[in-house]
């Protein structure tokens, strides 16, 4: 694509550039997330392509994931294990703010690409490192993805029925932690730089990003030798925060956990004295005799069918809702009214619909420009426009098995 064919670039983050060497999930997602904001990103996958490419469900051929997760970036196909690969990444860097990666510990600097080598070649890098275990500590090496850093850090022992094996949601979900942590790093890092002058390394271990969220059980077992364990659909100490049956054979999840609330609650369920027996009349009361509560109101919800008291808790002001399928999220008019189900222009399926940019912001929002596309869709143009090489280069390095150029 033609340096004026593409969509200009928008939001907080334009006018910076991303070279993103990470792979997968975690690396390419806080790639999307600077890009979803404005910086320009160069994704460099391998020549075959992305792992991410493998993952999830196709469409004619093409990979939906990689589709909105390669999203806004150019991508660029290059073979690092080749020094003429490397080379090119050297002279990106020059042209870069920042740097994702999510090799294992050691593997960039055994390619002579780790901080210290890129830092002398450009002092204001902000290099970004994903890992499983971080860059330092017994367990640097290990590899690890995602899921195992969640059960390393404890959240997989808390996700799921008591009565069973530990389970897990059906997403990667400690890689979307760690690649929304990572870019938050990046742009904290780039902020003290506007007073410094200096880039630094952003330091960023699946494990501990899905272990920070652990936050109320870390004090409680120093305190008081508490191991927390999984709770199914209610929330500990937290009620009632629980999934209740319905007539129709559906669910309804009610959170209403504090003392107004549940006080409607109450009201709407027409057990307004609820509230005045002293094992409902307080929060902690309310916890202690959590099943007894929930006992009730299930019987209370097992009555009527998930419409209708949807509709009545809407009317109490009670927090509610059923478990909403994508099927469900297409349907609903509030995701397509805050522009959270976006139609993105797609190179060989016209368009493909993605997620809509979050968080909002008022001034200077996020936009989606374009989808993911075929490998080494812009290898040419930013060989040319930002590495510094010319036309017979570029296809002499094609030819050689060194770069892929789709175009």
């Amino acid at each position: 694509m033609k340096e004026s064919e593409r969509p200009a670039a928008f939001g907080p983050l334009a006018g910076y550039r991303v070279l993103e060497l990470g792979s997968t999930v975690a690396g390419p997602f806080c790639g999307r997330l600077m890009a979803d904001f404005g910086a320009e990103v160069i994704k460099v996958e391998p020549m075959e392509g992305d792992a991410v490419r493998t993952m999830g469900k196709r469409y004619e051929g093409e990979s939906l994931y990689a589709a909105s997760i390669l999203r806004n970036k150019s991508l660029v196909a290059l073979d690092l294990r080749s020094p003429e690969g490397r080379d090119i990444v050297r002279q990106l860097v020059r042209q870069c703010d920042v740097l994702v990666e999510n090799f294992r510990p050691g593997a960039l600097e055994k390619w002579e690409l780790g901080y210290e080598e890129l830092s002398e070649i450009n002092p204001r890098l902000v290099m970004v490192r994903i890992s499983g275990f971080g860059q330092t500590g017994p367990y640097r090496e290990r590899p690890g993805y995602g899921v195992i850093g969640e059960a390393v850090s404890g959240l997989r022992h808390v996700t799921g029925d008591p009565d069973r094996p530990p389970t897990r949601a059906a997403v990667s979900l400690t890689d979307y932690f760690t690649g929304l942590y990572a870019a938050y790093g990046a742009v904290m890092a780039l902020l003290e730089r506007q007073s410094t002058g200096k880039g630094q390394c952003v330091d960023a271990a699946l494990y501990e990003c899905a272990f920070s969220f652990m936050e109320p059980h870390i004090p409680a077992y120093e305190k008081l030798g508490y191991i927390a364990n999984r709770a199914g659909s209610r929330l500990p100490d937290s009620t009632p925060n629980n999934l209740y049956p319905t007539r129709d054979g559906s669910h309804i999840h009610i959170t209403a956990m504090g003392e107004a609330v549940f006080r409607r609650l109450a009201a709407a369920m027409g057990r307004p004295e609820l509230m005045e027996q002293p094992e409902y009349a307080s929060a902690r009361a309310r916890s202690e005799h959590h099943e007894d509560l929930d006992r009730l109101i299930s019987e209370w919800t097992a009555a009527h069918d998930l419409s209708d008291l949807e509709l009545l808790l809407q009317k109490a002001a009670v927090p509610a809702t059923r478990i909403y399928t994508m099927a469900d999220i297409f349907a609903d008019g509030h995701f397509k009214d805050r522009q959270m189900l976006v139609e993105v222009p797609h190179e060989a399926l016209q368009q493909v619909t993605m997620a809509g940019v979050v968080p909002k912001l008022s001034r200077t929002p996020g936009q989606l420009r374009q989808a993911g596309g075929s490998v080494g869709r812009d290898t040419r143009r930013i060989l040319t426009e930002l590495a510094g090489l010319d036309a017979a280069s570029v296809q002499r390095l094609q030819e050689s098995g060194i770069v892929n150029c789709a175009s």
